[in-house]
């Protein structure tokens, strides 16, 4: 009777052992991430959400605003840091985020300028080397002249234009971007001819507010918040936005392409995109810890102070919309004759 007892002690040992070494791996496989494949949890590290332009311009604007709502409401436990790379209407940060494949703390704001400028280029990198989590914002253009331009109007524009297209230079964002693209569709719709046109292509928001008070260009165009500082302060004067509401543009109704005769309504939108090669678990938990940004009420508020129009679209919706996008951008490229 001896021997069984000791060997069901030996198995009950066994059993215990192989349930401690169980235990002890499932835990290891919590710490890495939570999952059989080993996924580490997001955020690891501190996350990093470039601007692939210069400072001061609308895409820096954005990451920043991100970067304060994400912190001060502490949506993560990791800090996030925001930077700049400069070139190529943003492929020259495109190239980079695609060195990060598969880091999901590797965060990019784009939006409809990068898909102008990577189509004028005829660049070698694309949004499919990204991986799209979401659209944020949408805002309106602003036609902007200094504040001593002949230009009393957006229709003295389009008549100067038309008179003779070299006597009108446009400054903006990256060439090939959405600044560019509602330039030419205005004078598409005036009868004019897009390919004429003067354009001056700045990397930031920055260089395009000097261009513009130097008189380097005779007609700025970007986000109505990109100017709407200068507008106040009397340095421009706003000759029209792009969409076809109207909004308050320095504590005035701003006057609209529609209302001078143009059937146009336009609008630059923004977007968040994480490096390629994204696990579908990875890229969940990233746009979970953005949805909850997006919920705040600091984010609202950041919409408003900002002027920019709620844009939020996540998954398959977004990645259908830029999808949609590219394609209507080449069109319009082939069509303006750019």
């Amino acid at each position: 009777m001896r021997a069984p007892r000791r060997s069901v002690a030996r198995r009950s040992a066994a059993v215990a052992a192989g349930l401690t070494t169980a235990l002890t791996l499932a835990a290891c496989n919590q710490t890495a991430g939570g999952s059989a494949a080993g996924e580490e949890e997001f955020p690891s590290k501190t996350i990093e959400i470039m601007v692939p332009a210069a400072a001061g311009g609308g895409w820096d604007s954005t990451a920043r605003a991100m970067q304060k709502v994400i912190e001060d409401e502490d949506v993560v436990s990791e800090p996030v840091e925001v930077f700049n790379v400069e070139g190529g209407g943003g492929a020259t940060g495109l190239s980079q985020l695609q060195k990060d494949e598969g880091d999901p703390h590797a965060l990019m704001v784009t939006g409809l300028v990068m898909i102008g400028a990577l189509q004028q280029a005829n660049s070698p990198v694309s949004f499919e080397d990204t991986t799209p989590i979401a659209t944020l914002t949408s805002e309106a253009e602003a036609f902007v002249v200094p504040s001593d331009s002949e230009f009393q109007s957006i229709e003295d524009v389009v008549a100067a234009y038309e008179k003779d297209p070299s006597a009108v230079t446009f400054g903006g964002g990256s060439a090939g971007g959405s600044d560019q693209l509602v330039v030419a569709e205005l004078m598409k719709e005036a009868g004019a001819d897009p390919s004429a046109m003067k354009y001056v292509g700045y990397s930031g928001g920055g260089e395009a507010i000097a261009g513009i008070l130097s008189g380097d260009v005779a007609v700025g165009v970007s986000g109505v918040s990109e100017f709407e500082s200068q507008i106040e302060a009397g340095d421009m004067r706003l000759l029209a936005i792009s969409t076809a509401e109207s909004q308050d543009v320095a504590g005035e109704t701003a006057p609209t392409l529609q209302d001078a005769g143009y059937d146009i309504d336009f609008s630059n939108w923004r977007a968040l995109v994480a490096a390629p090669g994204l696990s579908d678990e990875a890229k969940e938990q990233v746009t979970e810890a953005v949805d909850e940004m997006h919920g705040t009420d600091a984010w609202q508020e950041a919409l408003e102070t900002n002027g920019w129009a709620d844009f939020y679209k996540t998954g398959d919706d977004a990645q259908q919309y830029i999808d949609a996008e590219i394609e209507r951008v080449a069109a319009l490229y082939e069509d303006l004759g750019l």
